[in-house]
């Protein structure tokens, strides 16, 4: 005789079930304490990275983004500040914003020092630094922040030519507010004029992290120890490189994927790499290259040469020179 039960309902099966475990939610076991203990031994010991074995305080990356801002702001108040400012309240919001950015500025600045060689000299040994040590270092800070503000007219001056050269050598460039607002060439450059003068200034730590945030926005590399000089313009500029010790004359104008590197590395007698010595080009005055040129050593382009697109150059070439990718497929 049949009977008239109901049926269980069925309860979907979990990882926990079709194990036999509980189905109560357990806190996961992470055996921390020997994660941590070996961590340490590696960062401590084993693999420690630390500069010269001691510094733990870094720049931030996030304060450097809010000074670059803030630096924007002052040079272009109306463009990267406010709107409507008006001729009597700009004034104001310049030097509130000024005084704000470096003093922000220069507590990156005295972390930037404590990678600089000659400051680690004069500073105490073990982990940490004297009172003394401190003290010392704060104030050079605030001597360098002083110039870099000093540096902030001139600075500006070289940039407004940066900007002339944009608006009248793209046709395609409707304003100078446009080429301010939209262009990447002009956000690279601009924070390679203020990377720069910080890198003259001895921050290079500082200076590199600048690059990296405007490479990271714009595909632009351009190292703070290259000398550029005024009216410089970037076309388009996604994968423009340019090398530490690359010197770039007046009026020059690049196309995307241009390469200013270096054609070789040499080395000391460990097989350690020598730094510092003159190895990427020089580009005189009123030169333009073309798109995916790559041009490798340290070579002179002359006077009002054109470098043509995907040219590989490895050798000097006199002033007003016209190379194309024809010409180069022997070198």
């Amino acid at each position: 005789m049949a009977t008239n039960q109901t049926a269980p309902a069925r309860v979907a099966a979990t990882p926990a079930t079709r194990r036999g475990q509980a189905s109560t939610t357990m806190p996961p076991q992470w055996q921390l304490d020997s994660v941590v203990a070996a961590l340490r031994t590696s960062r401590e010991v084993t693999h420690k990275i630390r500069h010269h074995g001691r510094i733990r305080e870094l720049p931030s990356r996030d304060a450097v983004l809010g000074i670059l801002d803030g630096l924007a702001a002052v040079l272009f108040p109306t463009h990267y500040g406010q709107a409507n400012l008006s001729d009597e309240s700009i004034d104001y919001f310049v030097g509130n914003t000024l005084n704000t950015t470096l003093t922000a500025l220069t507590e990156q600045v005295r972390r930037g020092l404590l990678f600089t060689t000659d400051k680690l000299a004069e500073s105490a040994t073990g982990e940490g630094e004297d009172d003394a040590s401190d003290t010392d270092l704060y104030q050079q800070a605030i001597g360098i922040t002083r110039e870099f503000a000093s540096a902030l007219p001139a600075l500006r001056a070289l940039l407004v030519s940066d900007l002339q050269a944009a608006f009248h050598g793209d046709p395609a460039a409707t304003s100078v507010a446009e080429v301010l607002l939209c262009y990447p060439g002009t956000i690279a450059i601009m924070h390679y004029r203020l990377g720069h003068a910080l890198y003259q200034l001895g921050v290079p730590f500082l200076a590199r992290m600048i690059a990296d945030i405007a490479h990271t926005q714009t595909g632009i590399d351009i190292h703070p120890g290259a000398d550029i000089g005024s009216s410089f313009f970037i076309d388009h500029g996604t994968g423009v490189v340019i090398g530490e010790t690359a010197v770039i004359g007046q009026r020059v104008r690049l196309y995307q994927a241009v390469t200013l590197g270096a054609k070789r590395f040499p080395a000391d007698d460990n097989g350690t790499l020598i730094k510092g010595n003159a190895r990427h080009p020089i580009v005189e005055d009123d030169v333009v290259i073309y798109a995916g040129a790559t041009v490798l050593g340290r070579i002179t382009v002359g006077r009002g040469s054109t470098i043509g697109g995907n040219v590989w150059l490895t050798q000097s070439v006199p002033a007003g020179s016209c190379i194309s990718q024809a010409q180069m497929r022997n070198d």
